[in-house]
């Protein structure tokens, strides 16, 4: 284009010069020039199209990236979501032996107060039985308590 344009500078510095020069040279040049255009604006034309080309892949890519973030994120999430349902079972697990434990414990508590509350009564029977036979045997002797 610069060639183009110094061409038409001494081109135009000849026809003010030179009384006999022939417009048509003039012409030709301009058809060059449109030529030129021409070429211009396909260059640019098909550079634009290779750099929207680019953009897709570099968006496709883009793309590619952020699906495989986030299924690795995914896939994170479900390990500590297992993890966490792994550890809250063993925890529930653990409670429900504890509580079975205790559950126990209160029974055999319970099954040694019920015995030993029975043994009392029955000592307190036996107790009260010696006791009666002692006063009977008093009352049969026609023995009388010094009190």
């Amino acid at each position: 284009m610069e060639s183009l344009i110094s061409q038409f500078t001494l081109l135009s510095d000849h026809a003010l010069n030179d009384k006999n020069f022939d417009p048509s040279t003039i012409e030709d040049l301009m058809k060059l020039f449109e030529v030129e255009a021409y070429r211009s604006w396909a260059a640019l034309e098909l550079e634009s199209h290779n750099e929207a080309e680019e953009a897709e892949i570099a968006l496709e890519e883009a793309e590619e990236q952020l699906e495989s973030a986030m299924e690795a994120a995914m896939n994170e999430f479900r390990r500590f979501e297992q993890e966490m349902e792994r550890m809250a079972e063993e925890e529930l697990n653990s409670l429900e032996a504890k509580a079975e434990g205790a559950r126990k414990m209160g029974t055999l508590m319970e099954k040694a107060a019920t015995i030993a509350s029975k043994r009392y009564m029955e000592a307190a029977l036996n107790s009260a039985t010696a006791s009666m036979k002692s006063a009977w045997k008093g009352i049969s002797s026609n023995k009388v308590h010094p009190s």
